[in-house]
């Protein structure tokens, strides 16, 4: 084990595009490695996942072994085999794993083609091999390489070369269906070449393919959490119909980078972290940074890079919560990197939280206490308004808009606080035009009489 403060930089985006400076909201201060667990070196571990009561999975591929630690990163016991039809069998090269929440283990064991799932004693449950289906090629492949459960037990698998979207497996093992590909993103230019080409220069040119899954995580509603390899739409959230309902109100969508050098090219997003009050977290593999999102796409912070310093890492590939801290998995180094929230981003998280659960009081204090630390976050300055909004005060709810470039929620409450000074003044409003009314009545009928007295005494 190893402490250190952390020394990555920690940054925001503003409105305009422009990269602002913000306090660090995570620190890493503790380092894990196999040894210091006491369970041996591990070798190239390719993922892991937290439990609701927070036991820690760790994937230790190489080994081909399930190393399970508790919340003090203390080892409980090692998956390294299991009996199949009566015969001890052993993994071969797993890449993705998940555990429901009656603690059933499932394994994608990449190199025996196969999905494994064992009940919380490590007995075996079920083994899913490659399906047979109409919707798959005579030659498919199977090599699944990540897997989440959801409540109804449905197994959903991403394997290497299926661009159809994820494969969904019933309770019992069958194959169903594909869930959410991804669309095919083309140049414009390059399909004009393509379409104006002979049928020799067409099967030299790369085909118009969509983009594969890079990973993907299941939140307690049921909703596919997934990241995937374009260079913009990236980031999916899909529902049982596997359509795209991630809400993207943020001032860029999120997809990691938004300034970056053309040598460097944009973020390559490779796990994606669910947590509460639909707050997600996506782990950029080109640039080492973890990026952390609310429900409705703002950007939260960003921490993390690439480097030899503590918080930085050499191959990231997994991105975990344990309670509201954050843990990375490093490949190359065999290390799990623990990041503690620091004041400002426990007060950013609780906001959030506030406003996602009701509570627009709390949610208007913690914003206040954000923007205090970082004056910088225009977010902040539209979660106070949003926190108005409900509590009705809408001329006050305008101003912070205003300060954030929020130009949707400024309309809303900008209507709203119009009918507010209609319905305020209306009766006023309303008795003033009555009284005008009734006075110019009043004046025409005396000006009528006053006449007709006027040619009464004339005629006498």
């Amino acid at each position: 084990m190893v402490q250190a403060a952390d020394g990555a930089e920690s940054y925001n985006y503003s409105y305009w595009g422009l990269t602002t400076v913000a306090p660090a909201a995570y620190q890493a201060n503790v380092l894990w490695n196999g040894e210091s667990i006491g369970a041996g070196a591990f070798k190239e571990p390719s993922d892991f996942h937290v439990t609701e009561d927070q036991q820690i999975y760790v994937l230790d591929s190489g080994n081909n072994r399930v190393v399970v630690l508790d919340n003090k990163f203390q080892q409980v016991q090692t998956i390294s085999s299991f009996v199949h039809g009566g015969k001890e069998e052993t993994f071969n090269n797993p890449q993705g794993l998940f555990v429901t929440g009656n603690k059933q283990l499932v394994v994608a064991d990449t190199g025996n083609k196969r999905i494994v799932q064992l009940d919380q004693s490590n007995n075996l449950i079920k083994v899913i091999e490659a399906p047979k289906s109409d919707m798959l090629n005579e030659k498919f492949d199977f090599q699944p390489v990540r897997v989440v459960v959801d409540k109804a037990q449905r197994i959903y698998v991403m394997s290497t070369g299926v661009y159809d979207g994820f494969m969904e497996f019933s309770p019992d093992g069958t194959f169903t269906s594909f869930v959410g590909a991804n669309k095919v993103f083309f140049n414009p230019t390059d399909y004009l070449w393509k379409m104006l080409s002979t049928k020799a220069q067409k099967s030299q040119m790369v085909m118009f393919t969509p983009t594969e899954f890079t990973n993907l995580d299941i939140d307690q509603e049921g909703f596919i959490y997934a990241t995937n390899g374009q260079e913009s739409g990236n980031v999916k959230k899909l529902n049982a119909q596997g359509n795209d309902i991630l809400r993207r109100n943020g001032y860029f969508a999120p997809e990691g980078d938004i300034r970056y050098r053309t040598a460097d090219g944009p973020s390559r997003l490779i796990d994606i972290d669910v947590g509460d009050s639909e707050i997600f977290s996506i782990l950029d593999g080109k640039r080492g940074r973890i990026f952390t999102y609310d429900g409705d796409g703002h950007l939260l912070y960003v921490f993390g890079g690439m480097g030899n310093q503590m918080g930085q890492f050499n191959t990231p590939v997994a991105i975990e919560r344990l309670g509201d801290e954050f843990l990375v998995l490093d490949k190359a180094l065999g290390e799990i990197t623990v990041f503690q929230t620091t004041e400002y981003g426990r007060t950013l998280n609780e906001a959030v939280r506030a406003y996602y659960n009701g509570d627009e009081d709390k949610a208007y204090s913690l914003y206040q206490q954000t923007i205090n630390m970082n004056s910088n976050l225009e977010f902040a300055y539209a979660g106070i308004g949003k926190s108005l909004l409900r509590q009705g005060d809408y001329h006050e709810a305008m101003k912070y808009f205003k300060e954030s470039m929020d130009q949707k929620d400024y309309s809303k409450a900008f209507l709203l606080y119009r009918k507010e000074v209609l319905r305020e003044y209306f009766p006023g409003i309303m008795t003033g035009v009555l009284l005008v009314i009734v006075c110019w009545f009043g004046i025409s009928k005396y000006r009528k009489r006053k006449g007709v007295k006027k040619v009464a005494f004339m005629e006498q």
